[in-house]
């Protein structure tokens, strides 16, 4: 890829890549569809294309101009190794495959900007080749998008040290876009990052989610109980149903959203329960548009992922957050933070015990919550209007050059 071929045309449409490796859960899909939509919208000459590994991205609708490749998928052992999710490979093979249909897809759509999820060399050190390719090109702009919180910084240093990721994030990417606030928190605490790598940082703000026409809401009034995808999420849903099980007078009814990770077996046990509960509890598995149902809520019940906590601060709910704190302390520390900050209530298993009381306490306790508006400071929910500012900036930057 060169210069002259890029620009050879010189009312060629900008194209946008994003590397989401989804490996587990939902996150770094939807941030990624989230971020394609809001910058096509943008730009509307522009078009996006999001090279993702998650098993459920064929069930979500995407924005006009803004597509996806669907990388084949890997699923994480309970001891933390990776296997192929479907395909007769190992994990060695599949990685080599990943990693050569990335490169392929990089080649043959020929990005401007390149914006990757979270981690800097890739499920495996499967993007390094294409990093390689690109920085011996030098007409891509690379980026690297980081959430709020990815973890407890000992642990987080640990990681990148194993994975060459500083080294990584020092030499190949132009900026580092982190998706929250330095005041919230700092998710490169504890990275040995460079003075000049530091500079490139920019805070955008949390992403907000599409506050436009949504669907009819269900019957109200309602909370909405949701473990984001779902795949952890079963400690949280048995302490809730145990809740509404417990306290036959507790209110208002719940509406469950399992996740679609959430296991067959185990959603066959907690669909007895719900049937049990004759209304007052109802369930369904996965809900690509799940912003009708927040939109409608009177409050929220949720586990403490990044999308998640998005969406309690773009919708205004009161919400109790049940974080989970394996593998990652993730969760925990961003509802630590945004509770210190008013934001939403934490249900701690150290500080409150994780019993059905506490959860009833909880719900009971959420129409006298505050919304997060009323403690939310300017710039909070500014993430995807700053990125589509970066990404024009960068375009303009590209076009400068080309020009000259």
């Amino acid at each position: 890829m060169s210069l002259k071929k890029k620009y050879e045309n010189p009312c060629r449409a900008p194209r946008i890549l994003f590397y989401s490796h989804d490996t587990f859960g939902l996150g770094h899909l939807r941030r990624s569809r989230a971020l394609a939509a809001s910058i096509t919208k943008a730009n509307p000459k522009s078009s996006a294309l999001i090279l993702t590994g998650s098993p459920v991205a064929g069930r979500f609708t995407f924005p006009r101009r803004v597509d996806h490749v669907r990388l084949p998928g890997v699923t994480k052992r309970s001891d933390g190794s990776y296997a192929a999710q479907t395909m007769g490979m190992s994990i060695d093979e599949v990685t080599e495959l990943r990693a050569s249909l990335i490169k392929t897809s990089v080649k043959q759509f020929e990005p401007d900007v390149l914006i990757v999820d979270k981690e800097p060399t890739g499920f495996r050190g499967e993007l390094i080749q294409t990093l390689e390719y690109l920085e011996g090109s030098c007409d891509t702009k690379l980026v690297l998008g980081l959430r709020d919180v990815l973890d407890e910084p000992d642990v987080l240093a640990a990681e990148w040290a194993r994975k060459e990721a500083v080294a990584a994030t020092e030499r190949f990417y132009h900026e580092i876009w982190v998706y929250g606030l330095r005041s919230v928190y700092d998710p490169t605490i504890g990275l040995p990052l460079s003075p000049a790598t530091q500079n490139r940082i920019h805070w955008t703000g949390y992403l907000r989610r599409d506050l436009g026409p949504v669907g009819e809401p269900p019957e109200q009034p309602y909370i909405l109980i949701t473990p984001g995808g779902g795949g952890d999420g079963k400690a949280m849903v048995n302490l809730v149903l145990s809740a509404y099980e417990q306290d036959p007078d507790l209110s208002p009814r719940a509406v469950l959203v399992y996740g679609p990770f959430l296991s067959g077996e185990l959603r066959e046990e907690f669909e007895t329960r719900v049937a049990a509960l004759n209304g007052r509890v109802t369930a369904v598995g996965f809900e690509s548009e799940i912003e009708t149902l927040f939109a409608g809520a009177s409050g929220v019940v949720c586990m403490g992922g990044y999308n998640t906590f998005c969406e309690v601060l773009s919708f205004d709910k009161p919400a109790v957050i049940v974080p989970r704190t394996t593998p990652r302390l993730e969760q925990w520390i961003r509802a630590s933070r945004a509770e210190e900050l008013g934001l939403v209530r934490m249900l701690d298993e150290t500080r409150d015990g994780l019993t059905p009381d506490a959860m009833i306490r909880a719900i009971r306790n959420l129409p006298n919550q505050p919304v997060p508006s009323q403690a939310i400071g300017a710039g909070l929910l500014e993430g995807l209007e700053y990125v589509s500012r970066r990404v024009g900036a960068l375009l303009g930057q590209e076009k400068e050059r080309a020009a000259g």
